[in-house]
C-alpha cells in the first residue's frame, strides 16, 4: 500500500463552491480506477473545524504503486497541473490499514495526524517501546470507535514522520487530533484490495 496526497492551499477569498463543483463532476471519473484503494476527495475551508486555510487536499490509498504512476502521468493529474500549478505531491509507505465499523456508510468528515518518530526511537517496533509498534495499537484503537469508516497509517523514512488517516460517517470527535477535512466525494474501486493489518 502507497499513500499520496497534495494540498492545494487557495487564496483567503477563494470562493470554495468551485472546488464543490469541481469534485461534484470530476470526483466520479476515479470511481472505477484500477489499483486506487481510495481516495478522499477533502478540502478545508477558512474558519471551518479551526482552519486557517483554504486548501484542496485529496489523500489517496494505492493498492498498487504501477497505479499511482498512471494516475500521475495521466489526464486527470495533468488537469489539476492545468488549473493549479504542478503541486507538491507527499507519498508514504503504507503500515497499516484497517476497516472501522462505519464502513458501509459514505464518510463525510476525515482527519489527518502527522508525528515525528523520535531520533533515539527503535523505528522498527521491534520491542514495546518501538515508535511504530504505539502507532499500530493507536490505529486499530480508532478502528474500533464509533462512526470510523477507515484508517490508516503510513510513514516518510526520509523525514521519519508517521501519518494517521482517518475517514469519519460524520464529524470526528473533538479529543481526535490533527487537521479536519470535510470529504466531498469517496472513490473506492480497489478497497477489497488494501491489505488490512500490519503490512510487514
Amino acid at each position: 500500500m502507497h499513500a499520496m496526497q497534495y494540498r492545494i492551499t487557495l487564496p483567503a477569498d477563494y470562493d470554495m463552491k468551485i472546488i464543490r463543483h469541481r469534485v461534484e463532476s470530476k470526483g466520479p471519473l476515479l470511481d472505477d480506477f484500477p489499483g486506487l484503494g481510495l481516495k478522499a476527495y477533502g478540502i478545508r475551508e477558512r474558519g471551518v473545524d479551526g482552519s486557517p486555510v483554504n486548501q484542496y487536499a485529496p489523500f489517496y490509498l494505492w493498492a498498487d504503486p504501477e497505479a499511482m504512476n498512471r494516475f500521475l502521468w495521466g489526464p486527470g493529474f495533468q488537469g489539476i497541473v492545468r488549473d493549479f500549478g504542478r503541486p507538491s505531491v507527499e507519498t508514504w509507505q503504507g503500515l497499516a490499514f484497517e476497516p472501522g465499523s462505519a464502513q458501509g456508510a459514505v464518510p463525510r468528515t476525515a482527519t489527518r495526524h502527522a508525528t515525528a518518530v523520535p531520533a533515539g526511537a527503535d523505528p522498527s517496533g521491534g520491542g514495546p517501546a518501538g515508535a511504530v509498534e504505539g502507532a499500530l495499537e493507536e490505529v486499530r484503537r480508532t478502528a474500533r470507535a464509533d462512526g470510523v469508516h477507515s484508517t490508516a497509517l503510513v510513514i516518510d523514512p526520509r523525514g521519519w514522520e508517521l501519518l494517521h488517516f482517518t475517514l469519519w460517517e460524520d464529524a470526528a470527535p473533538p479529543d481526535a487530533p490533527g487537521d479536519r477535512y470535510q470529504v466531498l466525494h469517496l472513490s473506492t474501486p480497489d478497497l477489497a484490495r488494501l491489505p488490512r493489518g500490519r503490512q510487514w
